[in-house]
């Protein structure tokens, strides 16, 4: 690919992370999270790994396709599943291609739960992998999806959906936060927040049509905590913040216009933001609101220290936290009388001061600090179309 200067700087300082001994995973993570990502499909089969802690020397064979079909409980739905996504492949991919790769996928998705018998299978799975299929082939999606599974997505992978509802409670706690108006329309509207469930459980690989974005955050998301798709979710619901006000405030109109992801969005400042936020708001000072600490501790967020122990390097929050500062920093310089003015006008004041206090400001303004005080209900129990 034909790169601008500041791309083949990024080019060369990932293949020295790569190069490094040990390899600098941290250098790969900030990468993985800065503008423009891992950049192409041949960078990530190389870093993903890495962010993952899999060892690409050592992949085990895939086992016969005949033995890991008979006999599995979940072989039908999976094929139903896998038959039912074409748009997930390239536009003008011969069928015959496209055949083969969708048979791969039942083989990944079969040997993960067979190696795994704690994890279940849950629909939209086959959206996450399909984009490892993609991008690194069948064996290495193997090993990255099943560390994946006991790792980010093990919450989904549960018995029942009690810890996938617990992700989706950090949603309005984190709205609230940052814009209490649009938090307390959506209250009103009684909306929940299913709308947001296909989205978590495939990482958006579902409800975007185009490949490029969906391996742009699969980037970011591989590089920070399992949290950060449900601080993208919010980040994308506060962008569509005028939009949301001039709903008709009931459950219906809400959940129609949030359930349809606008497709042109501005992927890298939202990344940005959801980056930002993730820092100000860190899931241990939400957790309070989202739920039950008992429900907690069975969650993907409490066995992260034990994924980052693993990997044995720094802390991706760490990333974050740093690229958050540096903005703060240029901010602080350009907008200390401008914010004051501002925090002051804005309504529920007390919120805004605390923060000020702190000398924190974001892209997407001052954001609040008091927490709400009770989990959020699950969404009423009706019927939608979570996949259509």
């Amino acid at each position: 690919a034909d790169f601008d200067p500041k791309k083949k700087r990024k080019v060369a300082e990932i293949y020295q992370a790569l190069n490094s001994d040990p390899v600098n995973v941290a250098t790969l993570r900030r990468m993985a999270i800065s503008e423009g990502g891992l950049l192409t499909n041949e960078i990530r089969r190389e870093v993903w790994p890495k962010l993952l802690s899999v060892n690409t020397d050592d992949l085990p064979p895939l086992p016969a396709r005949k033995e890991l079909r008979e006999d599995n409980k979940d072989f039908q739905q999976v094929l139903l599943d896998v038959r039912r996504s074409l748009r997930r492949f390239p536009p003008g991919m011969p069928d015959d291609q496209r055949e083969g790769l969708q048979e791969e996928l039942i083989d990944i998705i079969l040997h993960v739960l067979q190696r795994n018998p704690q994890l279940h299978y849950y629909q939209g799975y086959h959206d996450i992998v399909v984009t490892f299929l993609l991008v690194v082939g069948d064996r290495l999606a193997t090993a990255l999806v099943e560390k994946l599974s006991t790792h980010h997505l093990r919450d989904f992978m549960d018995s029942t959906m009690d810890n996938t509802k617990h992700i989706l409670n950090y949603l309005m706690p984190i709205i609230d936060q940052v814009n209490p108006e649009v938090h307390d329309f959506m209250q009103s509207a009684e909306v929940g927040t299913i709308f947001a469930l296909s989205w978590l459980i495939t990482w958006f690989g579902h409800v975007l049509s185009d490949f490029r974005h969906v391996v742009r955050l699969y980037d970011f998301f591989l590089a920070c905590h399992p949290l950060m798709p449900i601080y993208f979710a919010a980040v994308i619901v506060l962008h569509r913040e005028q939009e949301v006000l001039d709903c008709e405030c009931d459950m219906a109109s809400v959940h129609h216009l949030l359930s349809q992801i606008p497709q042109d969005l501005p992927y890298e400042s939202l990344i940005s933001k959801a980056g930002d936020l993730f820092v100000q708001f860190p899931p241990s000072e939400l957790a309070k609101e989202a739920a039950q600490a008992a429900q907690a501790e069975q969650t993907a967020a409490s066995t992260f220290k034990d994924f980052e122990l693993a990997s044995v390097q720094q802390r991706p929050d760490t990333v974050l936290r740093q690229r958050f500062r540096e903005r703060l920093r240029g901010e602080e310089r350009l907008r200390g009388e401008e914010r004051t003015k501002s925090i002051l006008t804005k309504p529920r004041t007390n919120r805004f001061v605390k923060l000020a206090v702190m000398g924190l400001t974001v892209a997407l303004g001052a954001a609040a600090l008091a927490m709400v005080k009770s989990a959020l209900e699950w969404a009423p129990k009706f019927q939608l179309q979570i996949f259509p």
